[in-house]
Formats: C-alpha cells, sequence, structure tokens
C-alpha cells in the first residue's frame, strides 16, 4: 500500500480525498504527519500555491505529498477573486464577508457566468511533479442559499442544477465538484503509476 500525504489540516476534504482514491492509498493529513505550520500560500496563482505546499511537505517530512489550491473565477469580474478568494474580502479569511463583498460586487450585472477551479500539485519520488485542474462550470445568484458546504457554496448554482452547491446533499456535490473532478484525475494517474 503507498502511503500518501495531503496537504490540508481539513478533515472533510482529507475523507473525500479518501474516499475516491480507494484503499490501495494510504491517505494522511498534515497533523497526523506532525505538521502544524500554517504553509503560506504567496503565489499568485492557483497552480504555484498547491505547488509551494506540496513542495514544502515532500522537502521538510520526505513524503509524497499532493496539495490543492481552490478559486472561484467570475467572469464578468475579470475571473475576480481567483487566487484571492479566500480572502477577498481582506484578512482574516471569512467567507460571509467574502461572499457580501462578491455579491455587492455583481449588483446590475447581468452577466452572472462564473466557475470554480481546483488545482492540485502531487509530488512523488521526491522531485516528479505532475498537476491536475478540476472545474466546475455554473453561475452566480443574487442571494444566498442553503446551509451546507462553505466558502462561495451558498451563491453558485453549478450547470445542469437548480440548487446551490450549498443546498445539495454532500454525495451529489462530491461527485460533481471542481476538487472531485480533479482528486479524480489524480486517482486515475496514481492507479496507473503508483
Amino acid at each position: 500500500m503507498h502511503h500518501l500525504v495531503f496537504a490540508t489540516h481539513n478533515k472533510h476534504k482529507l475523507a473525500e480525498a479518501a474516499a475516491i482514491l480507494g484503499s490501495h492509498i494510504r491517505l494522511f493529513d498534515l497533523s497526523q504527519i506532525g505538521c502544524s505550520e500554517d504553509i503560506p500560500e504567496t503565489a499568485s496563482t492557483l497552480e504555484g500555491n498547491a505547488l509551494i505546499k506540496a513542495r514544502y511537505v515532500n522537502e521538510h517530512y520526505g513524503f509524497d505529498c499532493f496539495a490543492d489550491d481552490t478559486g472561484l473565477e467570475v467572469e464578468a469580474l475579470g475571473n475576480a477573486p481567483g487566487v484571492s478568494s479566500a480572502r477577498y474580502a481582506g484578512e482574516p479569511s471569512c467567507s460571509e464577508a467574502n461572499i457580501s463583498k462578491l455579491l455587492s460586487e455583481m449588483q446590475g450585472i447581468d452577466n452572472r457566468r462564473a466557475r470554480f477551479r481546483t488545482v492540485i500539485a502531487l509530488i512523488i519520488n521526491s522531485s516528479e511533479l505532475h498537476c491536475f485542474e478540476g472545474i466546475a462550470s455554473g453561475r452566480i445568484i443574487a442571494e444566498r442559499r442553503g446551509n451546507a458546504g462553505f466558502g462561495y457554496d451558498s451563491v453558485f448554482v453549478p450547470d445542469g442544477h437548480q440548487q446551490t452547491f450549498a443546498e445539495m446533499p454532500s454525495d451529489l456535490k462530491n461527485s460533481i465538484s471542481h476538487r472531485a473532478i480533479a482528486i479524480g484525475l489524480l486517482a486515475d494517474f496514481i492507479k496507473d503509476t503508483l
């Protein structure tokens, strides 16, 4: 069985990834390898931030590792908030403030097209780098709906659906989300490679 670290402290994300990756991978989060550091995300792209986190764990702890970064890209806002999604309304990160700022900036705009984009960076064998991308396209609605999920889920309706991510049952969201798509690509790669 191959051991792999997911560079996250988020237990929900770990469980989602473990379910997709399957039983031939033993998955660990940061706390399970003794990493309590808050790894800074200082890059100007999602790819760069994912790589920073994966490389940090690989270099400091010696494990094969993957990390993700996700952004909401709103077409009418020039793909903002993008890489700044978690701190769109400033520091510290606050989902409610971020959503309020987004809805305020979207007032009077007819083009509501948006997409969530997740990039995963995987480092194996100390230097081999692979990246995977998942995209969920949809639209931004004018007011919050739903209590599940996190981040911008309550204002994002994915294409082909009427519910926001925050209104969906978790198994449905996890089957169509940007993160699930990216982790699915990672899983396919791992099954063929490791």
